[in-house]
């Protein structure tokens, strides 16, 4: 990270280099919202079939040192909603608005014990763990989240 450059400016940065391009790939877009980067806010969005959007938010919490506080590792998080809203966070009672945190989708809905809770945040201290992170974050949206999104897969129930 440059000495001009802030961490939600690098995560970005990193996000873009690991992701992009799948997500492009697959339609979604990184809205150009540099007041919402700047508190760590991503979202990428695609639009649906029947007028909902698709959105995926990563929310990153960036931890400096400083003569008070040890460095703790900085950590994200990624949520995923299908809503009938421009904007995920505004209300719908459309029958088909689902917001789930991905890792909540993972291990609770789809069983699987991939990563340590439904609550999870991916931890970094240093470019390689945000890679990794990244990469884990990217395969479990691309595979679940994305088809989830889109109402192609369902959690198995019962």
């Amino acid at each position: 990270m440059s000495a001009q450059q802030t961490p939600q400016e690098y995560f970005r940065l990193l996000l873009l280099t690991v992701v992009g391009q799948a997500f492009e790939a697959a339609g979604y877009t990184l809205e150009q919202r540099p007041m919402q980067w700047a508190g760590g806010m991503f979202r990428f969005a695609k639009g649906l079939d029947g007028g909902l959007n698709a959105f995926i938010e990563f929310q990153v919490l960036s931890y400096v040192d400083t003569e008070w506080a040890a460095r703790n590792p900085s950590r994200f998080r990624v949520t995923l909603t299908r809503s009938d809203q421009a904007a995920p966070s505004t209300p719908s009672q459309h029958p088909r608005f689902a917001r789930r945190d991905l890792s909540a989708l993972v291990v609770e809905d789809f069983g699987v014990a991939i990563l340590p809770s439904a609550g999870h945040w991916w931890t970094f201290s240093n470019t390689d763990e945000l890679g990794r992170g990244l990469a884990e974050a990217g395969h479990l949206i691309v595979g679940y989240g994305m088809p989830w999104l889109a109402g192609d897969l369902l959690p198995p129930s019962g």
